[in-house]
């Protein structure tokens, strides 16, 4: 029976650039030795055809390569492209992504936040459903945990991205009521308000200030949810003449609604949007709605990342601000109350 080629190792390449075994590991991940080095050693090791044993470097870095990104819904579009590109951007750094996703469910979330700490991933980001949870200060104790959307006021987060939430539902309110609406209807994901996600908060002040009459409906992101909560929203003796959704995904809900209805957007309905995905831009009439910078996200997310693995340290948040996207789904109401 033929022998198994012997595996490469670090010794031997090692003794191919003169380098001590020390030298050449932090050279293969890109560490404290000029790139000159690393190049080096990277083409030694190619030419001899060197594989990492991820085992052995597990054991001996006390790193996985593998960052958990925890969904707080992936039903919602917005999320999909953000997890999408921490896969990316991770793995062009040579780290792993474990995508999971909460349902919009917050115990599920400290199941699956639990599990992933049970499986040594050596970071934790989190798009959270419940901020407040108790479980986030245990999984910070465990794993580096960065936050994207929201901070996480009881727990020692090495990192987050937040957004400006009130600057994002206050404009979209002027922009309604400008456009003379009077009763608009806000669509959900859920009715918790956090100081990074005042939306709820915000809805109320800006509407009293401008004399609006507003309604919370909590909806799913699903085409079929969002649409059954837009159509009984309607269906009201009272119903809106306007609709601002947090999510653009709960926006193609209402317009299937007023297909339903035989409303015309903008004349009978207007919508407004929150997160700008691409598809929005094809319905008819396009979706006016707030672009958030998700390549700035993505780029600051997986760099805070990388530096908590590696240095262990908290970096100051980064405040995220909305663009507003003005289309063709917004305009003034036929009726008024």
């Amino acid at each position: 029976m033929p022998q198994r080629p012997r595996r490469v190792t670090i010794r031997d390449i090692a003794e191919e650039t003169a380098l001590s075994p020390a030298a050449v590991s932090y050279a293969l991940r890109g560490l404290q030795v000029p790139v000159e080095t690393q190049e080096r050693v990277r083409a030694v090791a190619e030419r001899l055809g060197y594989q990492a044993d991820p085992i052995a470097r597990a054991l001996a870095s006390g790193r996985t390569d593998y960052v958990g990104v925890l969904c707080g819904s992936l039903g919602d579009i917005f999320q999909q492209s953000v997890a999408a590109g921490l896969g990316r951007g991770l793995l062009e750094v040579s780290r792993h992504a474990l995508i999971v996703d909460a349902s919009n469910d917050p115990d599920v979330e400290a199941s699956l936040a639990t599990q992933l700490v049970d499986q040594r991933v050596d970071a934790l980001i989190a798009l959270p459903v419940d901020p407040g949870a108790k479980h986030w200060a245990q999984i910070a104790e465990h794993t580096v945990l960065i936050s994207i959307g929201d901070g996480l006021p009881a727990a020692a987060t090495a990192a987050e991205v937040v957004f400006d939430n009130e600057a994002g539902v206050s404009d979209a309110l002027h922009t309604l009521a400008k456009a003379g609406h009077r009763k608009i209807a806000v669509m959900t994901p859920g009715r918790l308000a956090t100081p990074d996600r005042p939306a709820e908060i915000v809805v109320h002040r800006i509407a009293k200030e401008l004399g609006l009459r507003v309604t919370l409906h909590t909806s799913p992101h699903e085409l079929d949810g969002a649409s059954a909560v837009a159509l009984e929203a309607l269906r009201e003796a009272d119903p809106p003449t306007a609709f601002f959704c947090l999510a653009d995904s709960m926006a193609y809900g209402v317009y299937a609604a007023a297909r339903e209805l035989l409303l015309c957007v903008p004349d009978d309905l207007s919508v407004l949007g929150y997160d700008d995905y691409p598809v929005s831009r094809l319905l008819t009439p396009p979706l006016s709605s707030y672009r958030w910078p998700v390549d700035v996200l993505v780029s600051a997310v997986v760099e805070r990342t990388v530096r908590a693995i590696e240095d262990g340290k908290r970096t100051r948040r980064k405040v995220l601000e909305p663009t507003a996207q003005p289309r063709a789904s917004v305009g003034r109401p036929r009726r008024n109350h």
